[in-house]
């Protein structure tokens, strides 16, 4: 047997799977896609490291070793991870109250963060729960990551403008604080971060196949150069970030403290939650369009080891980045060896440029995440939620406002909060019809009562479309108590029971309360086209001895038979509905013209 063949070894191993699939001709690709991944990734990377509030260098070191081992080890073929916007906003959000940011406790308590994210994703991977991203919906992701975009902006404001300001993470802080300082404002600053700007706006326009934020680093570079060297840096303002310290990241090691690992417990909680959320959705976006099959606790497990690996090479947290995974899709990557050609060509390109790094403004780097803060903002689907549902966008403000005023790593919690509330509002409140037999249909086809429609005087036929839980037994016996309220003659209650997805203890005793009372008021219960696994409930929990099982039918023939058997035949003689068919063949029934 072939080790790539081999199901344990695979799984252990995933990169067996496609290892099979490298020729010369996919190698080819892939080296064209990684060195396109490699350029795109310099100015985020510096970019993304300066928000993180971390020295420039580290937003490199997050895309060398993390990207190679997640593309070993997840399970998508495109799917490239590194330093992304969002979670370097968390990273700085959760950080900053701990330590000064850019100093050397900052930057451990970075790799430890980095160190509890891994860990925690590989245990869900591990133990299949790569299904949880599913309760994140899409409408907190949106939420969320448009409330970083404008975090974003904030936070560059100041860098942006030539202010000198002490660095916070709160939102009103910054706006505040940029506000009271706004006459400081240096020109010469604000025409570099216009400058960045623009020619990153330009290129994606005119200049698609050149990725827009080098373009913009260039011209941000090349403005920020030519006029300190005309008007002299102590006339502009302009900083820059300063030289790298280095080309391929040191070993490091994170502080594994009780007290430290207790004090990052919420935020690696978190960022674990944020960065698996985003891989997933972009992993499974990109799926659809290559026609690949996601493993998602195999992915859960990638990013584990990718973080796990990168906080003993200087890395921060990192996730799959929305950019960078689309365009190496674009560019015609093959296999994962292109997000790992990738990080070696991003090292030998910083051997070479690494001092030229000096000259890049910060200005520019405010320019640059003003880009990618704008990209974050997803205004089309923003607009259909709000047309489309008031709960949704409801969601969708409560997750914007709370990450913009609450910790970011309580945000994201909150935001799902709200839609797991939104959506056992739904589940609780399950839809019932009131159904009759169509005798315009030639089979009886069951419909809502309409004008013209009659139901039978002692039976009513209802049908609920939903689960009957612990959170919906309120809503549903209310129901139940309004139609005996409303209807006291119609003692027989059938139910079409096959859009019953679910029952509970709770449900099982509600069935069984109003079995019995319908029982006490001459008539029953009855069910039509009962789930399995609802039955199988209701036998094991021994319910179905008190609802009977005479009252549990198949058929609709069946079902209506077993109702018409109990009816009082009294009133049926003279009952002029004709609701059923079988009524036209009672003893002493009203003859009536249809």
């Amino acid at each position: 047997m072939r080790l790539s063949a081999h199901p344990a070894l695979a799984r252990l191993l995933p990169f067996l799977r496609w290892g099979r699939s490298v020729n010369r001709s996919t190698v080819k690709a892939d080296l064209i896609a990684g060195l396109v991944g490699a350029v795109i990734v310099l100015p985020q990377g510096l970019a993304f490291a300066a928000l993180a509030g971390l020295p420039p260098e580290y937003g490199l070191y997050a895309a060398m070793v993390p990207t190679a081992i997640a593309a070993l080890f997840g399970s998508s073929l495109h799917a490239v991870s590194g330093p992304t916007n969002a979670v370097s906003l968390m990273v700085f959000a959760a950080l900053s109250p701990l330590a000064t940011p850019g100093s050397e406790h900052y930057v451990q308590l970075a790799l430890t963060l980095a160190f509890m994210s891994g860990v925690m994703m590989i245990a869900m991977g591990a133990f299949g729960l790569g299904s949880l991203v599913n309760f994140v919906s899409s409408t907190v992701i949106i939420g969320f990551t448009a409330a970083i975009g404008v975090l974003i902006f904030a936070s560059q404001l100041q860098y942006v403008l030539g202010l000198d300001l002490p660095q916070t993470a709160g939102f009103l802080d910054l706006l505040g604080g940029t506000f009271r300082h706004i006459t400081q404002t240096k020109p010469w600053v604000v025409a570099i971060a216009a400058i960045t700007i623009g020619a990153g706006v330009m290129s994606k326009r005119w200049l698609p196949r050149m990725p827009s934020m080098f373009v913009a680093m260039i011209a941000g570079s090349l403005a920020g150069a030519g006029l300190n060297h005309l008007l002299g840096a102590a006339h502009t303002g302009v900083r820059s970030i300063g030289p790298l310290s280095g080309a391929l990241p040191p070993l490091s090691w994170p502080d594994l403290s009780p007290q430290q690992l207790q004090s990052l417990l919420g935020a690696a909680v978190a960022v674990s939650l944020v960065s698996l959320t985003q891989t997933i959705s972009i992993a499974r976006a990109i799926s659809l369009r290559s026609g690949q099959r996601l493993d998602n606790n195999q992915e859960f497990i990638g990013q584990g080891l990718a973080n796990l690996a990168g906080s003993f090479f200087s890395s921060f947290p990192t996730s799959a980045s929305v950019n960078r995974c689309g365009i190496n899709f674009e560019a015609g990557a093959r296999t994962p060896l292109a997000a790992v050609f990738s990080a070696v060509l991003l090292a030998i390109i910083l051997l070479a440029i690494a001092p030229l790094a000096a000259y890049l403004p910060l200005p520019a780097v405010g320019g640059l995440l003003f880009l990618a803060a704008w990209g974050l903002i997803d205004s089309d689907r923003i607009g259909a939620i709000v047309r489309t549902s008031r709960a949704e966008a409801l969601v969708l403000a409560v997750t914007f406002f709370a990450t913009l005023l609450l910790d970011v790593e309580i945000a994201i919690l909150v935001g799902v909060m709200a839609s797991l509330s939104l959506y056992l509002n739904r589940t609780s409140h399950p839809q019932m019809r009131s159904l009759v037999p169509d005798p315009r249909h030639a089979g009886r086809k069951m419909t809502e009562i309409e004008d013209g429609l009659r139901e039978c005087p002692q039976a009513k036929i209802l049908r609920i479309e939903g689960s009957i839980y612990f959170g919906a037994v309120n809503h549903v016996g209310n129901h139940f108590d309004t139609l005996r309220a409303h209807s006291p003659g119609q003692k027989h209650l059938l139910l079409m029971a096959k859009s019953i997805n679910f029952v509970d203890i709770a449900g099982a005793e509600l069935l069984v309360s109003e079995a019995r009372r319908r029982r006490e008021e001459g008539g029953r219960l009855y069910f039509y086209s009962l789930r399995r696994p609802v039955d199988a409930l209701l036998a094991r929990g021994g319910y179905l001895r008190e609802i009977g099982r005479e009252n549990i039918f198949r058929g609709k023939r069946e079902a209506f038979a077993g109702v018409i058997a109990h009816l009082d035949r009294g009133i049926c003689a003279n009952c002029t509905a004709r609701i059923f068919e079988e009524c036209r063949h009672l003893p002493g029934a009203a003859r009536v013209t249809s």
